[in-house]
Protein backbone atom coordinates (compact mmCIF):
# COMPACT_ATOMS: atom_id res chain seq x y z
CA UNK A 1 0.00 0.00 0.00
CA UNK A 2 1.08 3.53 -0.61
CA UNK A 3 1.72 5.94 1.66
CA UNK A 4 -0.51 8.91 1.73
CA UNK A 5 1.14 11.87 3.25
CA UNK A 6 4.66 12.47 3.74
CA UNK A 7 6.74 10.02 6.34
CA UNK A 8 7.39 10.56 9.96
CA UNK A 9 10.80 11.57 9.34
CA UNK A 10 9.87 14.75 6.81
CA UNK A 11 7.10 15.77 8.60
CA UNK A 12 9.99 16.43 11.51
CA UNK A 13 12.31 17.90 9.54
CA UNK A 14 9.75 19.92 8.11
CA UNK A 15 8.50 21.44 11.01
CA UNK A 16 12.21 21.63 12.51
CA UNK A 17 13.12 23.55 9.14
CA UNK A 18 10.12 25.89 10.19
CA UNK A 19 11.26 26.56 13.79
CA UNK A 20 14.91 27.58 12.61
CA UNK A 21 13.66 29.43 10.32
CA UNK A 22 11.51 31.65 12.51
CA UNK A 23 14.07 31.42 15.39
CA UNK A 24 17.06 32.56 12.57
CA UNK A 25 14.88 35.86 11.53
CA UNK A 26 13.92 36.56 15.24
CA UNK A 27 17.60 36.10 16.61
CA UNK A 28 19.00 38.39 13.27
CA UNK A 29 16.86 41.28 14.38
CA UNK A 30 18.03 40.76 18.23
CA UNK A 31 21.10 40.33 17.21
CA UNK A 32 21.14 43.65 15.23
CA UNK A 33 19.61 45.58 17.44
CA UNK A 34 22.37 44.78 20.65
CA UNK A 35 24.72 47.53 21.44
CA UNK A 36 28.10 48.56 20.85
CA UNK A 37 30.00 48.00 23.93
CA UNK A 38 33.48 48.51 22.69
CA UNK A 39 35.23 48.20 19.87
CA UNK A 40 35.65 44.28 19.91
CA UNK A 41 32.09 43.59 19.78
CA UNK A 42 32.17 41.03 22.52
CA UNK A 43 29.00 41.51 23.66
CA UNK A 44 27.60 40.68 20.08
CA UNK A 45 29.65 37.43 20.06
CA UNK A 46 27.21 34.92 21.57
CA UNK A 47 24.37 35.53 19.87
CA UNK A 48 25.91 35.77 16.25
CA UNK A 49 27.60 32.72 16.49
CA UNK A 50 24.48 31.00 18.09
CA UNK A 51 22.84 32.64 14.98
CA UNK A 52 25.51 30.73 12.53
CA UNK A 53 25.23 27.57 14.70
CA UNK A 54 21.45 27.54 13.62
CA UNK A 55 22.22 28.34 10.49
CA UNK A 56 24.71 25.49 9.97
CA UNK A 57 22.29 23.35 11.72
CA UNK A 58 19.54 24.73 9.09
CA UNK A 59 22.20 23.15 5.64
CA UNK A 60 22.20 19.53 7.69
CA UNK A 61 18.37 19.71 8.39
CA UNK A 62 17.43 20.67 5.07
CA UNK A 63 19.98 18.36 3.37
CA UNK A 64 18.17 16.00 5.30
CA UNK A 65 14.81 16.62 4.39
CA UNK A 66 15.22 16.78 0.41
CA UNK A 67 16.95 13.48 0.70
CA UNK A 68 13.91 11.53 2.94
CA UNK A 69 11.42 13.78 -0.22
CA UNK A 70 13.22 11.87 -2.23
CA UNK A 71 13.99 8.53 -1.35
CA UNK A 72 10.44 8.84 0.27
CA UNK A 73 7.86 10.14 -2.11
CA UNK A 74 4.19 9.97 -0.71
CA UNK A 75 1.60 8.97 -3.19
CA UNK A 76 0.68 11.74 -5.61
CA UNK A 77 -1.81 14.08 -5.00
CA UNK A 78 -5.40 13.62 -6.09
CA UNK A 79 -6.09 15.62 -9.21
CA UNK A 80 -9.54 16.45 -7.38
CA UNK A 81 -8.03 18.10 -4.73
CA UNK A 82 -5.04 19.92 -7.02
CA UNK A 83 -5.54 21.97 -10.15
CA UNK A 84 -2.46 21.41 -12.42
CA UNK A 85 -1.24 24.64 -12.33
CA UNK A 86 -1.88 24.37 -8.18
CA UNK A 87 0.49 22.07 -8.41
CA UNK A 88 3.12 23.28 -10.00
CA UNK A 89 2.44 26.49 -8.43
CA UNK A 90 3.74 23.76 -4.80
CA UNK A 91 6.73 22.44 -6.54
CA UNK A 92 8.31 25.91 -7.31
CA UNK A 93 7.28 27.46 -4.15
CA UNK A 94 9.02 24.29 -2.17
CA UNK A 95 12.15 24.33 -5.09
CA UNK A 96 12.60 28.53 -3.72
CA UNK A 97 12.09 27.45 -0.41
CA UNK A 98 14.79 25.25 -0.13
CA UNK A 99 17.16 27.12 -3.05
CA UNK A 100 17.09 30.70 -0.35
CA UNK A 101 17.42 28.66 2.58
CA UNK A 102 20.28 27.27 1.29
CA UNK A 103 21.13 30.75 -0.58
CA UNK A 104 20.88 32.07 2.97
CA UNK A 105 22.94 30.18 4.90
CA UNK A 106 26.02 30.06 2.03
CA UNK A 107 25.78 34.24 2.07
CA UNK A 108 25.52 34.19 5.78
CA UNK A 109 28.73 32.15 5.69
CA UNK A 110 30.28 33.93 3.52
CA UNK A 111 29.68 36.98 5.18
CA UNK A 112 31.11 36.39 8.09
CA UNK A 113 33.96 34.65 6.61
CA UNK A 114 35.19 38.00 5.53
CA UNK A 115 35.05 39.02 9.26
CA UNK A 116 38.02 38.58 12.23
CA UNK A 117 35.54 36.44 13.78
CA UNK A 118 35.70 32.59 13.45
CA UNK A 119 33.38 30.32 12.87
CA UNK A 120 32.74 27.37 15.62
CA UNK A 121 29.99 24.67 15.07
CA UNK A 122 28.46 24.67 18.54
CA UNK A 123 31.19 25.76 20.15
CA UNK A 124 32.88 22.36 18.95
CA UNK A 125 34.35 22.02 15.54
CA UNK A 126 35.55 25.28 14.00
CA UNK A 127 35.62 25.94 10.57
CA UNK A 128 38.39 26.87 8.24
CA UNK A 129 38.86 30.32 7.20
CA UNK A 130 38.83 30.43 4.12
CA UNK A 131 39.20 34.12 3.15
CA UNK A 132 41.00 37.30 5.16
CA UNK A 133 39.17 39.95 7.07
CA UNK A 134 37.38 42.33 4.16
CA UNK A 135 34.87 44.77 5.46
CA UNK A 136 34.00 45.61 1.63
CA UNK A 137 33.35 41.63 0.88
CA UNK A 138 31.57 41.47 4.61
CA UNK A 139 29.53 43.76 3.72
CA UNK A 140 28.41 42.23 0.33
CA UNK A 141 27.93 39.05 1.36
CA UNK A 142 25.94 40.52 4.09
CA UNK A 143 23.98 42.34 1.47
CA UNK A 144 23.34 39.45 0.02
CA UNK A 145 21.95 37.44 3.16
CA UNK A 146 19.83 40.10 3.84
CA UNK A 147 17.76 40.09 0.36
CA UNK A 148 17.93 36.14 0.70
CA UNK A 149 16.51 36.29 3.66
CA UNK A 150 13.77 38.37 3.05
CA UNK A 151 13.11 36.60 -0.66
CA UNK A 152 12.51 33.56 1.59
CA UNK A 153 10.01 35.28 4.32
CA UNK A 154 8.16 36.17 1.08
CA UNK A 155 7.88 32.98 -0.31
CA UNK A 156 7.51 31.74 3.01
CA UNK A 157 4.25 33.77 3.10
CA UNK A 158 3.17 32.36 0.09
CA UNK A 159 3.64 28.92 1.05
CA UNK A 160 1.47 29.50 4.83
CA UNK A 161 -1.34 30.72 2.61
CA UNK A 162 -1.42 27.87 0.26
CA UNK A 163 -1.73 25.85 3.27
CA UNK A 164 -4.32 28.17 5.25
CA UNK A 165 -6.19 27.78 1.57
CA UNK A 166 -5.75 24.45 1.44
CA UNK A 167 -6.43 24.27 5.48
CA UNK A 168 -9.96 26.11 4.41
CA UNK A 169 -10.76 23.90 1.99
CA UNK A 170 -10.69 20.78 4.14
CA UNK A 171 -9.00 18.97 0.83
CA UNK A 172 -6.61 16.50 2.59
CA UNK A 173 -3.38 18.71 1.08
CA UNK A 174 -2.53 19.86 4.86
CA UNK A 175 -3.27 16.70 6.63
CA UNK A 176 -0.83 15.25 4.42
CA UNK A 177 1.80 17.25 6.17
CA UNK A 178 0.54 17.30 9.38
CA UNK A 179 0.83 13.34 9.97
CA UNK A 180 2.60 12.62 12.99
Amino acid sequence: MQRQGFNRTAVILHWLLAVSIFFLFISSWWMMGLPLPSPELQFRAFPFQLHKNIGITLVIIILMLLYVRLKYRPAPVDSTHMTPSMHWMAILAHVLIYGLVLSVCVTGYLSSAHTRWDTVFWWTIEFPRIAAPDEEMNEFWGELHTYAAWALLGIIAVHVSGAIYHAFRNDGIVRRMLRW
